[in-house]
């Protein structure tokens, strides 16, 4: 019994390695594969589209309920202490900086990561990503290569629209709704606001946007297993993107703050 325990933790041990070995290798090959040519603009375009147009609606419903309920909270507590007038600071403060990069990060994964993962997981248990191989294409420049830099362009863009969104949702709650001073709302939002803030959201989105791609490409590109295959990377790409983004979120406000 203890033989058979102790080879259950050197199998995991060694697949959980593996694992993530060659998740460095494909990663490493994907940045070499950007510098090589052909240049596949189109599918890069298309996948721009598809990780930012399409995922506008979900970003901005998001964005906009968050700025409103962070309005809600943010100034009936204050009120308590005569200090409702900071509230726009503190909204426009919070998701510039953190809640914004991490939400849309999260929906971003929930819908465009799935379906990449979905997607080239079919691939492969079709074979089709083996007929590439068979017409003298590489795999990576031509399928992961434009999803990894389309994550990392479209998510500061949608990142910023949700950032306008999401204040501006503060905005209407706190001046609509609460009564607060407009003028004195967005003069606060904005005096109190320095330019670095906007930045470190914005490194933050980058780096979400480069997680989610490459995570939905690596569980899509290594999947096995037919049909339920496809169901366990999609699953996985979604947990794991998720996961990695929080703890990217911690160790990169550790670094910029």
């Amino acid at each position: 019994m203890i033989g058979r325990a102790f080879g259950q933790i050197g199998a995991f041990t060694m697949a959980f390695f593996g694992r993530w070995g060659a998740a460095v290798f494909l990663l490493l090959r994907t940045l070499r594969s950007t510098l090589g040519r052909p240049f596949y603009l189109g599918n890069l375009f298309y996948q721009v589209e598809f990780i930012g147009i399409r995922s506008l609606p979900v970003v901005l419903l998001t964005s906009i309920f968050t700025g409103m309920v962070l309005a809600l909270q943010i100034f009936s507590g204050f009120e308590r202490f005569g200090a409702e007038s900071m509230t726009g600071t503190v909204v426009g403060y919070s998701i510039v900086r953190e809640l914004g990069p991490v939400l849309v990060g999260l929906m971003v994964a929930g819908r465009a990561g799935a379906a990449m993962a979905a997607e080239l997981g079919t691939m492969r248990v079709t074979q089709q990503i083996d007929a590439l191989y068979a017409l003298s294409a590489d795999p990576v420049r031509y399928l992961i290569v434009p999803r990894f830099w389309a994550g990392v362009i479209a998510l500061p863009l949608l990142v910023v629209i949700g950032d306008f969104i999401g204040i501006w949702g503060g905005y209407v709650v706190s001046v609509g709704m609460l009564g607060a001073n407009p003028v004195v709302y967005w003069d606060n939002t904005f005096d109190f606001m320095e330019l670095w803030d906007v930045f470190s959201g914005l490194i933050k989105a980058t780096a979400f946007g480069a997680i989610i791609a490459f995570v939905a490409s690596f569980q899509g590109y290594t999947t096995s297993g037919g049909a339920r295959g496809v169901g366990r990377a999609t699953t996985s790409a979604v947990v794991s993107a998720a996961t990695l983004i929080l703890a990217a979120n911690y160790l990169i406000t550790y670094l910029v703050v």
